[in-house]
């Protein structure tokens, strides 16, 4: 395992990161037994990054990540979220976040996190995020409850445009770097270099449409994005390599991302994850992919309020 220091913290951390969504059955199905298992096989073989959120699984993700980290919890850095708890439940008010962090320790089974962070800022006002949210996860922080605090979200202009207005130690940018997407560099990345916060990329294989395995029947992708998967399947057929590794591989190359957190709750998924840090694409390959998916690169769909969706072209000054 390879690690790297996510920003300004005193964190070195593991450049695959350990995603628990799957723990609370978010995809499919999930035996708790193996999931514990995967975690020990985690921890055993380098992986010290564990994100996790009270939204997935509706809580069950936390419950069965506190119950594999019990008596390792020294041994990993723990990350967890607030203002997220149902698929269209939110709260970004400052006494949401201080019950929330509650609630979660006592899931984890823990005392403090390493990483608090607001969770999918963009369905909240700008306004409420750096006016309640975020004070809230600086008084938590002040508390000792959690060591360094984050934002997550899917628009990656507007997470550029909080920060601009915040301090944060973390973000989290999911589905903006992997082989269909790579907006994480227009801003983020500039930016994580000029104030120092530590940055994180999620959903390398967006939502499983970089991989074999099934496309979620929930996805929001547009179809011409979904039906890049057979294509890009077959193309690494012809290479003899699997999609998933060249996604996972391609990801966690970022020289400027600290960690790239990949969805686990099976053994057999943490093994081949690791495996992929020894696993090397074929010369040619992404020269390929680049030319199959030009005509849907960065064809990102949007979540949220539609004044935080921000046109790539039109970045505004907000008044809040």
């Amino acid at each position: 395992m390879q690690y790297k220091r996510l920003g300004k913290t005193d964190m070195d951390i593991s450049i695959i990161g350990f995603g628990a969504s799957p723990l609370g059955s978010v995809f499919e199905p999930a035996d708790e037994a193996e999931g514990i298992k995967s975690v020990d096989y985690a921890i055993d073989h380098g992986i010290n990054y564990f994100d996790v959120a009270p939204f997935y699984g509706l809580t069950l993700a936390e419950t069965r990540l506190g119950k594999a980290l019990k008596g390792k919890r020294n041994n990993i850095f723990l990350a967890t979220k607030c203002c997220r708890y149902g698929e269209n439940d939110f709260d970004f008010s400052y006494n949401s976040v201080i019950q929330s962090v509650d609630e979660s320790l006592k899931r984890l089974q823990t005392d403090y996190v390493d990483v608090l962070q607001i969770h999918d800022v963009e369905f909240g006002t700008m306004k409420q995020v750096l006016n309640e949210a975020i004070p809230a996860a600086l008084k938590v922080k002040e508390m000792g409850k959690a060591r360094y605090i984050g934002i997550t979200g899917l628009p990656v202009r507007y997470l550029a445009q909080i920060v601009r207005f915040t301090e944060v130690d973390t973000i989290l940018s999911w589905a903006h770097y992997n082989l269909l997407e790579d907006e994480i560099n227009d801003e983020l990345v500039p930016l994580s270099k000029e104030k120092g916060f530590g940055l994180i990329n999620a959903s390398p294989l967006l939502q499983r449409i970089l991989s074999d395995s099934p496309i979620p029947s929930w996805h929001r992708s547009p179809q011409p994005v979904k039906d890049m998967q057979h294509k890009l399947i077959t193309l690494c057929d012809e290479y003899g390599v699997n999609l998933g590794d060249v996604a996972n591989r391609f990801a966690i190359d970022h020289p400027d991302i600290a960690t790239t957190i990949v969805g686990m709750s099976k053994i057999k998924n943490v093994e081949r994850n690791i495996k992929v840090l020894d696993f090397t694409i074929p010369n040619g390959l992404l020269l390929r992919i680049e030319k199959l998916v030009k005509p849907v690169k960065n064809m990102m769909w949007f979540e949220g309020n539609p004044e935080n969706n921000i046109p790539k072209t039109n970045l505004y000054k907000t008044n809040i």
